[in-house]
């Protein structure tokens, strides 16, 4: 069902960690030498990424799932595109009929009245993994949209020369609290990103931009001892990680922008990867250039990441696997 294991991405491999827009335009910029269209990844990954969503849901969804001024238009928007292109690049995993999502993985299906936002209907059949969500109950047309795909989601609202986040679906959030950005503008999403002051400043021309000249994919990512999907603030803390860079991980985040201007705001996905750093580094030139862009960061741009106490082994073990491996 699930062929494709998850893609290697290297956005470290500029040997410099910057935070800004780094957009790629969707289908015509190659990423990586490969162009790409699709907005949601389907891989082998997937039942343990919808099993990680539903324990966050479990814990607290109240946490992860917030509205705020979500408007009928954009909504709409934001549901027919996620249910048209989920099915799409799923591959047969989903189909969609303009009215049904149906997931023969999860074994269940969702009728939805897309204007309302509503989950109309939810039926449920045997499937390799149903009983991932065999207890979950979904509240709403974009729960169960966000339920059914690896990705996190959020829309963003824009209108004059105002804009704010309308509606967070985050179950995987990376150390940040969706209740914290929820209501906010772009700036102010973003003033707490260590290093972000120059793309702040161009927020008025980005935001244009998303709405009518994207689509678009970016890449950020991060050096983690943790190899789990959901770091929200609150969860619970994870006993004996390992002080070994050896046993690390590289998180790198997929996030594509998709403008809806006639409804007045975006889609925004965010796909975590996580990758064993051991194996991921299979060159030289990558363990070299992961060690030059960690150097790159200033000392609060090492805090953000969580790394200031760990830099100094961390590096010590990129340039001797840079220096063996060459």
């Amino acid at each position: 069902m699930f062929q494709a294991a998850q893609t290697p991405y290297h956005p470290y491999e500029t040997g410099r960690y910057t935070v800004s827009a780094g957009l790629y335009r969707l289908g015509s910029q190659p990423i990586e030498g490969r162009t790409e269209t699709h907005t949601f990844s389907f891989d082998q990954t997937y039942p343990a990424y919808i099993a990680a969503k539903v324990a966050a849901r479990n814990r607290a969804l109240h946490e992860y799932y917030a509205l705020a001024g979500l408007t009928p238009d954009l909504r709409e928007a934001g549901l027919h595109f996620m249910a048209h292109t989920a099915a799409h690049d799923s591959r047969g995993v989903l189909t969609w009929d303009g009215q049904t999502l149906s997931n023969r993985a999860l074994g269940w299906a969702g009728t939805l009245d897309l204007k309302r936002g509503t989950l109309e209907r939810l039926q449920r059949c045997s499937a390799p993994h149903a009983h991932i969500v065999q207890d979950v109950t979904p509240l709403d047309a974009l729960d169960f949209l966000a339920m059914n795909v690896q990705e996190d989601v959020s829309l963003l609202s824009r209108r004059g020369g105002s804009d704010h986040l309308a509606a967070l679906h985050v179950l995987l959030p990376e150390k940040w609290n969706p209740l914290d950005k929820i209501g906010r503008d772009f700036v102010t999403v973003h003033e707490v990103v260590a290093g972000s002051e120059a793309m702040n400043r161009s927020a008025p021309k980005l935001l244009d931009a998303i709405l009518s000249r994207g689509p678009f994919a970016r890449f950020v990512w991060g050096v983690t001892a943790s190899e789990r999907l959901d770091h929200h603030p609150h969860a619970p803390p994870e006993p004996d990680l390992s002080s070994d860079p050896a046993q690390w991980f590289l998180r790198a985040e997929r996030q594509t922008l998709h403008g809806f201007p006639e409804a007045g705001g975006a889609l925004f996905t965010i796909r975590a990867y996580i990758y064993p750093l051991a194996a991921h580094l299979d060159t030289p030139h990558r363990a070299a250039a992961l060690a030059a862009g960690v150097r790159s960061m200033t000392p609060a741009q090492l805090s953000y990441k969580g790394l200031t106490q760990s830099v100094s082994p961390l590096l010590a073990w990129l340039d001797a696997r840079a220096r063996v491996d060459g």
